[in-house]
This record gives structure tokens, sequence and C-alpha cells, in this order.
């Protein structure tokens, strides 16, 4: 059987000159990314670091006051959140197969806590991470080892036969936050099962945690709103390139009537928007905070981004919940 380019270029490399994992992740994204002209705005940055081999990311981190922060529940929360996708080899990549093999050469297990340890450095406090073994190994390895403090808001997957195991692993192992997985909200409602999002919630708070609800549909927290689930915060995406979103202004026209803290995500459309331009509509359309997915070297100018941006929309027409 004839193999792929990539995959026989690795293979040659492997035989001969045992490329490095640099090398191995540059020459990923050249052949599978079509000679960059393929690349999303979320990929270019990688490659472009990869051919920069003297450059730091500790040295990014940048000046200026500390990050704004907001409230959900009696939770201090830096309004940027640091996301995980990227850390468990996800990036929506559509047809690109190549991708999550490559974030996973790449966000090995000591790049993950280097990650984390820099967005506490810069300011961030809060990360929204995967509630599976291999990220509770990480968080366990990055509080013994770093002496790292960043709060855990967990993605959960409740199970329509099984509400609360995967809950229970977040509760037990030092989550301060969960909400249920957005693709598990829009399918509970999908399905006709919305009440079990209310009951994800109920047990979310009688164990002490901040809950809330994550979603791609805005149906939703409509459902939510109108049945009284009373989340403390919604997970909710927003993009103007249609990625698992809805039109912005019909959010934000929603979401003006809602109290409670929102969280945005997915504000790039994965990789489809220039970082500015989607941490800026989101902050504008009323989003409290913001779930971003970031490489390391990305992490710094994330921090200038959301400090300059929010502090642009003190005003806006959806008041601040947080």
């Amino acid at each position: 059987m004839l193999l792929p380019l990539a995959a026989w270029w690795g293979y040659v490399e492997t035989m001969t000159n045992r490329p490095s994992r640099r090398q191995f992740m540059e020459r990923s994204l050249l052949v599978s990314g079509g000679l960059t002209a393929g690349l999303a705005f979320e990929h270019r940055p990688l490659l472009a670091y990869l051919r920069n081999e003297t450059r730091t990311p500790q040295a990014g981190l940048p000046a200026g006051g500390p990050l704004q922060m907001g409230k959900i529940g009696n939770l201090s929360v830096s309004r940027l959140i640091c996301g995980g996708n990227l850390f468990s080899g996800f990036a929506h990549s559509g047809d690109l197969l190549y991708v999550s093999s490559l974030l996973k050469h790449y966000f090995a297990p000591e790049k993950i806590l280097d990650t984390l340890e820099l967005c506490e450095k810069g300011g961030i406090n809060t990360a929204i991470l995967r509630t599976d073994d291999h990220m509770v190994g990480i968080l366990k390895r990055y509080r013994k080892e770093r002496g790292g403090r960043i709060q855990w808001i967990a993605q959960t997957y409740p199970k329509v036969d099984n509400l609360r195991e995967n809950i229970r692993i977040a509760i037990d192992n030092g989550a301060v936050g969960a909400y249920i997985m957005g693709g598990i909200g829009d399918t509970f409602l999908k399905e006709g099962r919305t009440e079990l999002i209310g009951e994800v919630v109920s047990f979310i708070k009688r164990n002490g945690l901040v809950a809330g609800i994550g979603s791609h549909s805005l149906d939703v927290p409509k459902a939510s709103e109108k049945l009284g689930f009373e989340p403390d915060f919604y997970v909710k995406t927003l993009n103007s390139v249609g990625y698992e979103s809805q039109d912005p202004a019909e959010i934000a026209a929603f979401m003006k009537t809602v109290q409670k803290p929102w969280i945005a995500f997915k504000v790039l459309g994965a990789g489809r928007m220039k970082p500015g331009e989607g941490l800026d509509l989101a902050f504008r359309t009323g989003a409290d905070f913001v779930n971003v997915g970031m490489y390391d070297f990305q992490v710094g100018e994330d921090i200038s981004l959301v400090r300059e941006i929010v502090a642009a929309h003190a005003r806006r027409e959806r008041p601040w919940r947080a």
C-alpha cells in the first residue's frame, strides 16, 4: 500500500536523520496544509513560531496593568480564560486530518504545564479544561510540580443514563465550577430531554461548584431562561463567520435580556477570524468572558488584546453582568 506523501516523508526522515519534534510539526504543516495556502489563522502562527528557533514565549508577556476580572458566583475570574481544546488535540479544523496529531505532538505534557504557568504569570487565573484522565493528570502535575493555582472550570460530559459520573470526577479533583458541554446541551434539547440540563445544573450546585450551561444553539439558553434552570453562567458560541454559532445580532438581542454572566467561545471561528476582530466582537456584543485556546507564544498577545478591548468597551449596550 502506498503511503501518503506526509507519512512517507516522515518515514524517510525517521530512518535517516531522526527529525526533531519541531521539524516534524513544521513539515506536517507544510505538506498537509498545501504549503501554507490552506492553513487557517490558527495554524499559521504555529508554523511561523516553529521556523523561529530563538523565540522564547516568556519574553512575550505584556507589560502594563493587571488583566481585568469579573465574577461568576463567588469566583473572581479573568476576562480571558485559557481554553483546553488545543491541549487535548482538538482544533475544529474540518477535513484537515493531520491537525489532531500535530497538536498532540506540540502539546506534550511539559508544554501544557509551561503554557498554564505562562497564563498565570500573565494574569489569567482560570482555565476551562475537559474532564478526562489526561487533563486531570496534567492538573495534578501542575499543582504539584509548578505550584500552580489556576482555577479549573470543568467541561463535563453527562450521559442520559448517567448524569453524574463525569461531573463527580471534576468535583473530586478540585474543579471550582462545571458546565454541561455545548454539544451535549444541544443534543438534550434536540431530543426533547431538556429537563436533564436542569438536573445537571442542580447536581453541580448541590456540590458547591458554580454551575453553567454550554451550547452552540441559542435555543438552549432560551429554554433555560424560560424553564427557570438558574445556572450561574452560560457558555455560548459567538463569531461572525457562522461557525457553530448564530448571527451575532441575534445573540446580542437575546443576551441583553439575560442577567447571568456569559462566557463566549469559538470567538475566533476556529481560526477563521483574526484575534483582534474576534475578541472585539465578543466583548462588544456582550460577552463577559472569552474562552480561548492558545499556543504558549500567543498568550502575551491575547492578554494585551483583551486588556485593551475590555477597557474600550467599559460602557456597552449589554451592561457587564459580572
